[in-house]
């Protein structure tokens, strides 16, 4: 157990560590100063998003752009196959901005994710040097894009995401998004997305920034029609072509309501889970056993232990926090104080990964926004 204690320690060290010195290297659209010349010169942007049954969120995410200080905008609303008041707002604000366009898709195409179905749709109607891809929930700040194509051509990049507040309804929730992002801190090592010489990709769906030009070079999302993270995988498409890309926070800039529940978390978390553990029951169990030895079992090992090995517990523990908050506090306003419950998060998420796996091997597949689609589909 004392060879247990040590090794734990230095994991979670080594972590610490590595994200002390990697945060660092990722910038704060906040520090950013914009180009002035940006006000009369700036390329057309695209802004293209995609709302299904978003009555209660879009027109609130709309008004939030159409105050930006950079002007030369289009905007793409793909109102996708919604049974609500979607379409009937999205049509009601376009007769009052000019520079907004709306597309009305009533049946999926075969072989298509209804989402990526829907950008591709927004895609061929736009006409902008930039493309934004972004989700129909986000609110921006005013000043949100004239600075995120500020970076964007002082950096030369090809593709931009930003990270938003993300923010929940209740404690629980907000401990849930704080453990979520703890986990995307140290395992998926973010920064690394910044250094060229890396193969290491993001995408965030609240913001991803990129030219026409290097959409087209990825070959569009007709090479990720069947992604539920695709994001993620337009981040990877931009990365395996060799072209720049950068992720910065934009916690004052962006903001989305991630689930307004615990519950809906977990559903929300049944269509990527699995994919994001690439359909495999073994890489499943590998995240599980992970999950409980590295971040579970130090607490349990710190009531059954004694003397000197109880003490090295004790500061895994430590260093666990000390990692924690140089990633979860980093990405999220007021993240620390779930440290305090970190244990119950840790089950919650575990819980969450067998719930996602159980229900699509049970079902075949996921239920996304009201349509399903078989795992042969996805794995295509």
């Amino acid at each position: 157990m004392l060879y247990l204690a040590i090794f734990t320690f230095l994991f979670w060290f080594a972590v610490w560590l590595d994200a002390k010195i990697g945060m660092k290297k990722i910038a704060k659209l906040e520090h950013v100063k914009e180009d002035e010349s940006l006000h009369s010169s700036g390329p057309l942007l695209s802004i293209i998003l995609a709302g299904k049954d978003e009555e209660k969120h879009i027109e609130a995410s709309l008004q939030s752009q159409f105050q930006q200080t950079y002007s030369n905008i289009e905007w793409i609303v793909v109102n996708d196959r919604s049974s609500d008041r979607t379409g009937t707002i999205i049509d009601q604000m376009a007769k009052t901005e000019p520079r907004m366009k709306c597309i009305h898709i009533k049946q999926l195409e075969d072989g298509w994710l209804g989402k990526n179905h829907a950008l591709y749709k927004g895609y061929l109607q736009s006409k902008g040097e930039y493309i934004l891809f972004t989700d129909a929930d986000i609110l921006f700040e005013k000043d949100t894009l004239i600075k995120a194509i500020t970076y964007y051509q002082n950096k030369r990049l090809d593709h931009l995401t930003l990270a938003p507040n993300l923010k929940g309804n209740s404690f629980w929730t907000n401990a849930f998004v704080s453990f979520f992002l703890f986990g995307f801190g140290y395992f998926k090592r973010p920064w690394k997305s910044n250094d060229p010489k890396s193969k290491s990709a993001i995408g965030i769906g609240a913001f991803n920034l990129l030219s026409r030009d290097a959409y087209e070079e990825i070959g569009t999302h007709k090479n990720i029609k069947m992604r539920p993270d695709d994001d993620l995988m337009l981040g990877s498409q931009i990365k395996e072509a060799g072209m720049k890309q950068h992720l910065a926070l934009a916690l004052d800039h962006l903001q989305v309501e991630w689930y307004p529940d615990l519950r809906s978390a977990l559903i929300g978390l049944e269509k990527n889970t699995f994919a994001g553990l690439f359909y495999s029951y073994f890489m499943v169990l590998f995240a599980l056993s992970g999950l409980f030895l590295s971040q579970l079992f130090p607490f349990i090992a710190l009531l059954m232990t004694t003397g000197t090995t109880q003490l090295i517990f004790a500061f895994s523990i430590l260093m666990l926090a000390l990692a924690y908050n140089e990633t979860a506090n980093k990405m999220a306003k007021g993240a620390n104080i779930y440290i305090t419950v970190f244990p119950i998060t840790v089950l919650l998420f575990m819980y969450s990964i067998a719930r996602a796996t159980i229900l699509t091997l049970q079902r075949g597949g996921i239920i996304w926004r009201g349509t399903f689609y078989s795992i042969k589909q996805l794995k295509k």
